[in-house]
């Protein structure tokens, strides 16, 4: 799906959405430099894959947090891991380098990803910052119905603890 298929989407289920349409940005630094309304809301998403390649988790933070993967390997027993390479991004979400979002899952037709979302964006305001498969916006939900989505699509989500900020 790409940007306008999701908005369309989102749209024909009735879920409340705002956007903020950007220049493209490519990590958090840039994003530093985009005006939003929803700054606290923002998140960062990371592709990662076990050693074997056989298991693959989208990580998604709040975007000020920095995700040890360490730590997530020992709180959810996974394998070895590392950044997912562009190729597995495209392979597996049609998505390319910067435009890593959870509405990618949309696209995972075979549910190989599994979503793990930070438990911290379910509380404050409730609302989610994601881009729409596109890093030229950034769209914004509420968490609790970006889960709903997601899992009526048949992807796993977990709401995950991550490490706190030292």
């Amino acid at each position: 799906m790409d940007k306008q298929e999701i908005y369309a989407l989102l749209r024909d289920r009735g879920l409340w959405h705002e956007v903020t349409e950007h220049p493209a940005v490519f990590n958090m630094a840039e994003m530093a430099q985009v005006q939003l309304p929803y700054p606290q809301a923002d998140a960062k998403n990371m592709l990662v894959r076990d050693d074997k390649k056989r298991s693959y988790y989208l990580l998604t933070v709040r975007g000020d947090k920095r995700v040890d993967l360490k730590a997530f390997r020992a709180r959810y027993g996974t394998r070895m891991l590392s950044f997912a390479s562009p190729q597995d991004l495209w392979e597996l979400l049609q998505l390319t380098p910067g435009s890593v979002s959870p509405l990618g899952l949309l696209n995972d037709t075979q549910h190989r990803v599994q979503l793990y979302l930070d438990a911290e964006l379910l509380g404050g305001c409730g609302l989610i910052g994601v881009h729409p498969n596109d890093n030229t916006a950034t769209v914004w939900l509420r968490t609790a119905e970006l889960i709903e989505l997601l899992r009526h699509q048949g992807s796993t989500v977990v709401v995950a603890e991550f490490a706190p900020q030292e």
